[in-house]
């Protein structure tokens, strides 16, 4: 048997993008499914500095929001909302019928809530003396 090393290295990206795809092959021969779009949508001041952002991606007809963040001096201005909207646009386009993501206490449920998402699973304690909320919604129009 090969001798097999284990490496911590959390600055390899290379490593890191070969081991997800690996993983989207792996997911795409289970299930029949290769149809994986990134989804990077950034705010830009006149200078050409990022204010703020959306990551994600879209997989099997879902959209998974990673991260949404505004800069603290552009908050409440429906930056966050002009954000959320081009994703899920992008996510309808592209046939997603729901979405989904995960926020703490701390953060932006609400926010999220008033947008039609529902929150289906909570990790309490996460960290300690908070709760981590996992949200859904359908991107489906109502007829």
């Amino acid at each position: 048997m090969e001798k097999v090393e284990l490496v911590f290295d959390p600055d390899n990206t290379r490593a890191a993008d070969y081991v997800g795809k690996r993983l989207g092959m792996f997911n795409a021969s289970r299930t029949g499914r290769s149809d994986y779009y990134p989804c990077k949508i950034f705010l830009k001041g006149e200078k050409g500095e990022t204010l703020g952002g959306l990551l994600g991606y879209l997989w099997s007809d879902w959209l998974f929001v990673s991260i949404l963040w505004v800069d603290e001096a552009l908050r409440g201005q429906g930056h966050a909302t002009r954000l959320m909207d081009a994703a899920e646009d992008y996510a309808r386009q592209r046939g997603c019928h729901s979405a989904h993501l995960d926020t703490h206490t701390w953060q932006a449920r609400p926010f999220y809530e008033k947008r039609g998402y529902e929150v289906f699973a909570t990790l309490d304690n996460f960290p300690p003396g908070h709760q981590k909320f996992f949200l859904r919604k359908s991107l489906q129009q109502a007829i």
